[in-house]
């Protein structure tokens, strides 16, 4: 059975769905992976740009409130920015919920290219910790 993973943040428009989309690429069968935001903002194009250049279509992503996924079972829920882990739900079915510390690319400003920089950096530390998250389940 695939390990259930849930990535959350507040507008679930970038980090919950770079590391979601990630998960989906790198854990393959293994990981259900699905996001959701405290206050959902809708996906920036800017998430759905930096992902494409990894040749990862979400496109057709939504962004979904939190409350729709708390009373199902997760092996690990994930909250990726601290607004989150501060106002995240009490999720009762979850095995382990862990942090992650992201900056928002989102709130990057600058031209276009500066802004695609910051989202840039977000998916490669994402992927550090999807690369090791995968590692470490593998492991076990």
């Amino acid at each position: 059975m695939a390990t259930r993973v849930l990535f959350v943040c507040t507008g679930n428009s970038a980090r919950s769905q770079i590391a979601e989309a990630l998960l989906r690429e790198r854990g393959g069968e293994a990981f259900e992976a699905h996001s959701a935001g405290s206050q959902p903002a809708g996906l920036n194009p800017l998430t759905v740009r930096v992902l494409a250049e990894d040749g990862i279509d979400v496109s057709a992503a939504e962004s979904t409130h939190v409350d729709a996924y708390v009373d199902a079972p997760w092996d690990y829920v994930i909250t990726v920015c601290d607004r989150a882990r501060e106002s995240c739900p009490v999720f009762p079915h979850a095995g382990s919920q862990l942090h992650w510390s992201l900056e928002d690319p989102a709130a990057a400003e600058g031209d276009d290219e500066q802004r695609m920089a910051a989202f840039r950096a977000t998916r490669e530390e994402v992927r550090a910790r999807i690369d090791s998250f995968v590692s470490e389940i593998a492991a076990d």
